[in-house]
């Protein structure tokens, strides 16, 4: 049964959900925007170390997540979130940079779209991929929240 709750951050309140482990976060507005189905159960207190983590990284007292996540997707998709995973905080790639990294380097327009059907954004840093000329490109969370976690990491205060 997926469980959700929600969570309140500088960027608005982030949706979890998930079963055993976190398996989605969504923002609360852009083109990932995501509502719970109504078959899933509200669980006030569920997910207590994603929420922890979370928090401990919007106060720039963490970089890295380390807790387990229910990741979903084709084996091209996990490997792309793999990959994501592997940026280290602070810093940006491009899609052709995960594409060559992943062993696909034709796969530059696939790994755009494993990239933006992340479903556990902020904590797989989909948000640390720019275009390859520096350029801040689409972000399901929209370009200002993308901007506030970049600029979060790179001890700028973030502004929304």
């Amino acid at each position: 049964m997926m469980r959700f709750t929600y969570m309140d951050t500088p960027i608005g309140p982030l949706l979890l959900a998930g079963e055993d482990h976190l398996a989605r976060v969504s923002f609360p507005e852009g083109s990932k925007a995501y509502a719970p189905d109504p078959k899933w159960q509200r669980e006030n207190g569920a997910f207590p170390e994603a929420r922890k983590q979370l928090g401990e990284y919007f106060e720039g007292k963490r970089r890295e997540f380390t807790m387990p996540l229910d990741v979903r997707g084709t084996e091209f998709q996990k490997r792309v979130l793999d990959a994501l995973r592997g940026i280290p905080y602070g810093e940006t790639r491009s899609y052709k940079d995960i594409a060559m990294r992943i062993g696909s380097p034709l796969a530059v327009r696939a790994v755009g779209a494993a990239n933006g059907s992340n479903p556990i954004p902020v904590i797989i840093p989909c948000h640390r991929v720019i275009g390859s000329k520096g350029k801040l490109t689409g972000f399901g969370g929209g370009l200002p929240t993308k901007k506030y976690l970049l600029d979060l990491e790179q001890g700028r205060t973030p502004l929304l």
